[in-house]
């Protein structure tokens, strides 16, 4: 049996009490001891909280032609962006399925790295050294460098007290220091809140976290885990891969067209997507609010007033801004906002809404 791999901050997340579990083949913190998932959603809602996300793959696309060879395999258009950008977007199959979705972030037209799931890394990078022409080198640099996320309305509080820089757009990124260590900074994350995302050395880490901590400490901002990660996603409607996007599951379903460049000449999956796009999909997914009480679970059957089957949960939670149930599903296309469904939960029919999401209001994109 294989052991699971430890991220740079095991230690700490261990001295602190964490709830550690499996992610993706890495040992993670869940939640931390003294009020668990729903005090740390809530610090990043309306303060901050720190995660580790180095369980977050780490890949590097070199050489010549670098940004048109990942333009011509992955869904969203680098083209749009330029050096110090970052994009969202899915690496796909050709039966539209996605392999995975990542952010790409363009050093250079010859220097893009790349974020995959940690389940994925490995099989993103497989393909695109598969597909690579000579000249461009991809490599797995998974345990290369550490991510941290810093999210929540005092985010720019805590990293401009690491004299990091903090005045750039959504989705874009400095290359920083940081007492004489190289720091990434995007402004990325996966809470909807405003916030960052500092990639750093592996051995560089523990240091960095400290210091992020310590700076948090003057707004009660917490350490937070993964679970806290997803309450706070799945209130955005943000998918997650291998639930709400996976080999069975194609952006066109999982309303993730938006980071399709349509236009574009060729990436993988497109003559499939294309074509599911033109004729509609058979199912897509919706947001779901439930109106009783009740926590909707993935693969929970929703059902219309008389039983009959319209689709599956992907992803449900408890939302904690909200203090209700809340879910994303793959319905029948046939449903529209407003429509009232129920959820099977175990077996007891849980009433809900049909709802676009996101489920709450934040400030993510401000300036």
């Amino acid at each position: 049996m294989t052991e699971n791999k430890l991220s740079p901050l095991d230690e700490r997340h261990r001295a602190l009490g964490a709830k550690m579990a499996d992610f993706g083949g890495w040992d993670m913190p869940i939640e931390y001891p003294g009020g668990g998932v729903v005090r740390e959603h809530t610090a990043v809602r309306e303060r901050v909280g720190i995660f580790d996300v180095s369980h977050l793959g780490k890949a590097t696309v070199k050489g010549a032609g670098a940004l048109d060879f990942v333009n011509s395999c992955l869904t969203n258009d680098l083209r749009k962006i330029g050096p110090g950008q970052a994009q969202y977007t899915m690496c796909c199959d050709e039966s539209g399925g996605v392999v995975d979705d990542l952010i790409v972030y363009v050093k250079a037209e010859d220097d893009l790295f790349l974020i995959p799931n940690a389940a994925n890394t490995a099989e993103v990078v497989r393909r695109l050294k598969e597909a690579a022409p000579e000249g461009i080198e991809v490599a797995d640099a998974h345990e290369e460098y550490a991510v941290l996320a810093v999210q929540g309305p005092k985010s720019d509080e805590v990293v401009s007290a690491l004299a990091l820089p903090v005045d750039h757009d959504y989705m874009s990124f400095d290359e920083a220091d940081w007492q004489g260590r190289p720091v990434t900074v995007c402004r990325t994350g996966y809470t909807g809140e405003r916030g960052y995302e500092l990639v750093c050395r592996w051995d560089d880490a523990l240091a960095l976290w400290d210091a992020l901590v310590e700076a948090a400490a003057p707004y009660e901002g917490l350490p937070c885990g993964l679970g806290a990660r997803d309450t706070l996603r799945t209130e955005m409607g943000y998918p997650l891969h291998g639930q709400d996007l996976s080999l069975d599951i194609t952006p066109v379903q999982a309303r993730s067209g938006w980071a399709v460049g349509w236009k574009k000449d060729a990436f993988w999956g497109k003559d499939a997507l294309t074509k599911e796009k033109a004729e509609g999909p058979r199912r897509i997914s919706r947001g779901l609010k439930l109106t009783g009480r009740g926590i909707p679970r993935a693969h929970c059957i929703v059902r219309d007033a008389e039983g009959a089957e319209l689709g599956e949960v992907t992803s449900g939670t408890f939302s904690p801004t909200l203090g209700m149930g809340v879910a994303l599903a793959l319905v029948s296309p046939m449903l529209a906002e407003g429509d009232q469904v129920v959820v099977d939960v175990r077996g007891r029919m849980l009433e809900a809404v049909v709802t676009k999401p996101p489920f709450v209001e934040v400030q993510t994109r401000s300036s």
